[in-house]
């Protein structure tokens, strides 16, 4: 199944979390499928970032706001008359939710309810597709690849937050999306993204390029950890495929939880991923260990995507080298200080001839 852009053309859109790295890309790629997008987040959370090096607020209607404010929430709602929604709005890194634990249930839990109820209020909602995290579910016994059904509970603030969401969603999908003309709601779980633009504290990819681009040699800090890397628009399409199959009129079924991870050779280690970003950096690149200063994260993690692939038709575009070289590209063309948004959309151009 390839993304329908016949579907998304002047289609009214309500997307939370576009000053974010993955949220910016997606209010780009609807765009650039004609979408009407209204959007909601905080300010860019980065300097710099790619919200603004790719001039998003010019073209979309873009509103500064607070997830966890349910009444200006639940007001941009409704005022966008979208039919369509994606929340990505909220902390989003393990080690933010050390820092501020209560902060990140609040931004992760109450924004996801506060959402959800807003959508209650709303008129034309028919699909929300609600973004957490690979970090959802319990660690997996043997470094086993997690599939839908596996149970929740992540073990860190950050990985908890994310499964209480997805619990809340299926408490409020029974209790108050379970007639057949109710707005179908599916949650959305990726493995570790990477592509241009992302300036997060302690993401890999962003301090490696970054380091790269000043002529230093970052430190790793889990250097055997393993994670399902994939490039941020793979996760992106299953969103937005995702989206279409719950707008069907036979949607209804596809209201659950979905992975959209990597194929199983793109889980490797930190210590590799690292090594393979310095080689397509340029020649004499380097890293190197750091010693070991951090909290209690999980080890490995695999996602099973297999159902995704099954159902919806949905499977990765770029292998991980493939990945890499697009992201080296763009973080070496924000060095030279080029024009980021024209190297953006021809970066998804390029996805979606291969896609």
């Amino acid at each position: 199944m390839t993304l329908d852009t016949g579907f998304w053309r002047g289609r009214q859109v309500f997307l939370t979390g576009h000053t974010g790295f993955k949220g910016a890309w997606l209010a780009l790629w609807l765009q650039n499928v004609g979408a009407r997008v209204t959007a909601l987040s905080l300010a860019p959370p980065t300097q710099p970032n790619l919200f603004e090096l790719a001039h998003l607020a010019e073209i979309m209607d873009s509103h500064h706001g607070d997830i966890r404010d349910f009444d200006a929430l639940a007001a941009a709602l409704v005022k966008s008359q979208a039919s369509v929604v994606f929340h990505l709005a909220a902390q989003a890194t393990v080690a933010e939710g050390y820092r501020s634990a209560r902060e990140t249930f609040a931004s992760n839990l109450t924004g996801t309810l506060n959402l959800l109820d807003a959508i209650r209020e709303s008129s034309t909602v028919k699909a929300a597709v609600i973004v957490t995290s690979d970090k959802c579910y319990a660690p997996a016994a043997n470094d086993k690849a997690l599939a839908e059904d596996a149970p929740m509970g992540g073990l860190d603030p950050y990985s908890a937050s994310k499964s209480c969401a997805e619990i809340a969603v299926q408490a409020w999908r029974e209790s108050f999306f379970s007639r057949p003309d109710a707005p179908r709601i599916a949650t959305a779980r990726a493995g570790n993204v990477i592509g241009g633009g992302d300036w997060g504290a302690h993401r890999l990819l962003p301090d490696l390029f970054t380091a790269f681009a000043a002529g230093k040699t970052p430190s790793l800090r889990m250097p055997d950890a393993v994670r399902p890397w994939q490039h941020v628009l793979d996760a992106l399409h299953g969103y937005l495929m995702l989206a279409e199959a719950l707008h069907d009129k036979d949607g209804s079924r596809f209201a659950t939880g979905w992975n959209f991870g990597p194929e199983a050779a793109d889980a490797i280690s930190v210590a590799e991923i690292a090594n393979r970003a310095a080689a397509h950096w340029a020649k004499g690149t380097r890293v190197e260990i750091a010693p070991a200063n951090f909290q209690k994260e999980t080890q490995a993690l695999r996602l099973d995507s297999s159902r995704a692939r099954a159902e919806l038709g949905w499977k990765s575009a770029w292998n991980l080298d493939q990945a890499l070289k697009r992201t080296a590209d763009w973080y070496r063309a924000w060095a030279q200080e080029r024009d980021l948004r024209a190297i953006s959309l021809a970066q998804l151009d390029d996805y979606m001839a291969t896609s």
